[in-house]
């Protein structure tokens, strides 16, 4: 239990990769930490919302609206409310939104109204993750504060082999137990 009454964000976006963000949020979990996930809508067409909800035991958000009913998710609360937002996967698109401030869905907006560190796992082909956009997005990120999780080099969901790869989840939980260790000692 050594994130007990830790609050993290897990931010999930629409790569292939979003299916390790369930073992992910488990670990997290089982470490004691209270995770709200706040998930892209592509995120959804990878994982789902019910999988995430039954694993974290909170409603997932995805809209900043409710269900007709008026109620609505507020991204500034969410930023309040964190210890720690980790982005697990993070799609090069979803980079560039961050680095840029383009603020059009929840995950984005949550992101910009962030009170805490940022911690941001990338998964992409190798090409992807290599262009020249992609690692400028990536060094303005970094040039903000945030840590970036650099991704594994190995075989891609696309069956070509080189550094893409999301951290494995069990690694990802070690970096974000290591945060906050370092954090006492600060």
């Amino acid at each position: 239990m050594r994130l007990k009454g830790k609050k993290i964000v897990l931010g999930i976006t629409g790569s292939i990769a979003a299916y390790k963000a369930a073992f992910l949020l488990r670990g997290l979990i089982k470490e004691g930490a209270e995770v709200q996930v706040v998930i892209t809508p592509s995120g959804k067409e990878f994982i789902t919302p019910v999988t995430l909800s039954a694993l974290s035991g909170k409603p997932v958000v995805s809209e900043f609206f409710g269900a007709n009913d008026g109620t609505w998710n507020s991204h500034v609360d969410i930023g309040i409310w964190a210890d720690l937002m980790l982005i697990a996967p993070a799609t090069a698109s979803t980079l560039g939104k961050l680095a840029h401030g383009l603020a059009d869905n929840m995950l984005v907006t949550t992101y910009m109204s962030m009170k805490c560190p940022v911690m941001i796992a990338p998964a992409m082909d190798l090409d992807m993750f290599a262009h020249p956009a992609n690692l400028k997005n990536i060094e303005i990120l970094q040039s903000f504060g945030n840590t970036i999780i650099e991704p594994d080099t190995g075989e891609l969901a696309s069956g070509l082999t080189g550094k893409g790869r999301m951290k494995d989840p069990q690694i990802i939980v070690e970096q974000v137990v290591n945060f906050f260790d370092q954090k006492k000692t600060e």
